[in-house]
């Protein structure tokens, strides 16, 4: 798929949710849960430093029998993360989240945060552009063989 994540960004909105390394993983929750979303990118002074998810969450404090409360956003985060230019494409994006199970994208430009996409974005511009060649070979058929 060539669509490029641009594209994506265009259509969807604008809000980047982030929060300081020093915070509680209580507090990453609460915004996650006000703001629906399942990850949060980590940030300090403007700079991207991390990423935490439900799933760090659950395998790093649930698992573990740590505090949410008592714990930091930065003991818990992932350091370490992949990024993606707004040129790239959905496919390219899609082989780096499935090779790496992961689910979120900071989408960088230069040295510039832009933006964020998830699985469920990717997934969403697939189904779209499927649906749209379904609806052209339709019309072709359509045009080409009498009913």
């Amino acid at each position: 798929m060539s669509q490029t994540i641009e594209k994506i960004l265009r259509n969807k909105s604008a809000a980047i949710w982030y929060i300081a390394p020093e915070a509680t993983v209580y507090d990453a929750l609460a915004v996650m849960a006000e703001k629906e979303v399942g990850a949060l990118l980590v940030m300090t002074n403007n700079r991207l430093v991390g990423i935490i998810s439900e799933r760090d969450y659950a395998r790093k404090i649930i698992l573990q029998g740590r505090s949410s409360k008592d714990t930091t956003v930065q003991e818990i985060m992932t350091g370490a993360m992949y990024t993606v230019s707004p040129g790239d494409t959905v496919d390219e994006c899609m082989r780096i989240m499935t090779h790496h199970r992961i689910r979120h994208l900071p989408v960088m430009e230069n040295t510039s945060l832009v933006g964020v996409i998830s699985i469920g974005d990717l997934v969403n511009a697939i189904i779209s552009e499927q649906a749209q060649t379904i609806d052209q070979l339709h019309m072709y058929i359509g045009a080409n063989y009498p009913a």
